[in-house]
């Protein structure tokens, strides 16, 4: 009766196995034809959902990345850290918001990638460097990074106001700051960079989930597009922007603007002249995300009084830097 049993268990087997192939060869095939807008999408693609969130998982092709990338301007929902990893992260910035407190640890944990080596492990990380040599090709250099953290209501009180860069400048009273919540204004990244001759890429890489109630990334498709627009000193007190700028409310197509929600150890990606922003924390749920800027070699710094920046904390995370346009650093690890 045994071998009986094995006899049909191997017929079985020999006629099931070809049709699972079959399936997962289908599956396969049919994930690379459709890039997927949302997890809630996932039987329309792209195409027919032009105001869709644009989400991937690590299966796409780097072309399919490259091409979502240059049509879009943004690619979200970007799956980076495992578990372990994420949990790693979040315990380390513990330990540093009880080193340096929330004040410090919600905008001024700037180019900390040269200073601790798990943050380097962040800007080096093997799935990020995947998405972005897909973008910019194969040789890439670290020009900055940048913890920012909006913390719940209940600890807002005490960084209003206080998350601006080193050279930026607050606008308002001391009344006004403490009664708006930290958010960030329209804005384009490349406002606030000086250099040339290579795109700048952003990434925002979730240590937090990262949710409309607690001032996720919103962005306007497309927007990149339109070139470097006109930037003017904010009108509300608040915004965490070096300078307190934003672009006027006329030149963004807010009605346009989509909402980029974030599980903790995603990640997303945005072109330096996207505009982009995001509203206040109103919930009682931390946002912390790592902002990593990435660029290619032969990118190289300019001399720009409407955009004084200097790059102290270079790295070359990919291929070879042939051009050496910025002086380069190394870290304190």
């Amino acid at each position: 009766m045994k071998s009986f049993e094995r006899l049909v268990l191997a017929y079985l087997k020999n006629i099931t196995g070809p049709l699972l192939d079959l399936l997962q060869f289908a599956y396969r095939a049919n994930r690379r034809r459709h890039i997927y807008c949302s997890l809630q999408d996932l039987e329309e693609p792209l195409n027919n959902r032009q105001t869709s969130p644009t989400s991937i998982g690590m299966g796409l092709k780097k072309a399919e990345i490259k091409t979502l990338y240059e049509k879009e301007g943004y690619v979200t929902s970007i799956p980076i850290l495992n578990p372990e990893e994420l949990q790693q992260a979040r315990d380390a910035f513990t330990e540093l918001e009880r080193k340096f407190g929330v004040d410090y640890t919600a905008y001024s944990l700037h180019n900390v990638h040269m200073k601790y080596s798990w943050v380097m492990a962040l800007v080096k990380h093997p799935r990020v460097l995947e998405v972005i040599t897909a973008v910019l090709g194969p040789d890439v250099l670290l020009l900055d990074s940048r913890f920012i953290c909006k913390y719940p209501v209940s600890k807002q009180s005490k960084i209003q106001g206080s998350n601006q860069e080193d050279e930026g400048q607050k606008n308002g009273s001391e009344e006004e700051s403490e009664s708006i919540l930290p958010y960030v204004a329209w804005h384009q990244d490349m406002k606030y960079w000086g250099l040339d001759g290579g795109p700048v890429v952003s990434v925002w890489l979730a240590l937090d989930d990262s949710q409309e109630e607690n001032g996720a990334l919103q962005v306007i498709p497309g927007s990149h597009c339109s070139g470097l627009l006109p930037h003017r000193q904010a009108k509300l007190s608040g915004n965490m922007l070096s300078v307190n700028q934003e672009i006027p409310e006329e030149l963004v197509e807010k009605e346009k603007a989509l909402l980029c929600p974030l599980s903790a150890g995603q990640m997303s990606i945005h072109d330096g002249l996207l505009v982009h922003g995001s509203d206040p924390n109103t919930s009682g749920k931390r946002r912390c995300g790592f902002v990593i800027r990435y660029v290619p070699t032969e990118a190289y710094p300019i001399q720009d009084p409407e955009r004084p920046r200097h790059f102290h904390a270079t790295v070359v995370v990919s291929g070879h830097d042939k051009y050496n346009h910025f002086s380069s650093q190394k870290p304190e690890l």
